[in-house]
């Protein structure tokens, strides 16, 4: 073969390789959904896993993982409760994430809330499977609000508190919390 014949042989294969891939891409971003199509059809925006694994972020059982995440959000100070749900939506998943990132932002200027010098501090007093719904828990915890500048929490008594929980297994044998909804 001539090197001329050579050269445009080399030249049209190159050509219709190049044509296979941008057909094979263009096929493949066609399938792929974009993250807002992902988002309307789940109604979940896709999010970055979790860190690997934080001091209190992964558990190897689901009660653990749940109680580790309550105990964090239901004790706060005004001057932390801003970084506290960040933090909780960082080692969290799904609609747990979500919550958490919210109630983040949402404190992170309440004014009223930092000038009251509100906290709140409690224990998890339970945590119980939900009969024949894998993954989810009942949470009870038992929790007192005060305020070191206003009278308004003065005298309150602590007060009883049940959440739902729910878990998901990120890893073989390392669950987090992907769903949270305080019911009272």
């Amino acid at each position: 073969m001539s090197p001329l014949r050579r050269a445009a042989a080399v030249a049209l294969c190159a050509v219709a390789c190049a044509a296979c891939g941008a057909d094979h891409h263009a096929a493949h971003a066609r399938t792929a959904p974009s993250p807002l199509a992902q988002a309307q059809d789940t109604h979940e925006y896709p999010s970055p896993p979790p860190p690997r694994q934080t001091a209190t972020g992964s558990a190897a059982a689901p009660a653990s993982a749940i109680r580790a995440f309550a105990t964090a959000y239901i004790n706060w100070t005004a001057q932390t409760v801003a970084g506290d749900m960040r933090s909780l939506a960082a080692r969290s998943v799904g609609q747990a994430r979500s919550a958490m990132a919210l109630a983040a932002a949402e404190t992170a200027g309440d004014y009223e809330l930092q000038r009251g010098g509100i906290a709140n501090h409690g224990t998890v007093e339970a945590v119980a499977p939900l009969p024949d719904q894998a993954g989810r828990y009942v949470v009870v915890t038992c929790e007192s609000t005060s305020a070191t500048n206003t009278t308004a929490y003065q005298g309150l008594r602590p007060a009883w508190h049940v959440a739902l929980a729910t878990v998901a297994e990120q890893r073989p044998g390392q669950w987090v919390l992907s769903g949270w909804q305080p019911e009272s």
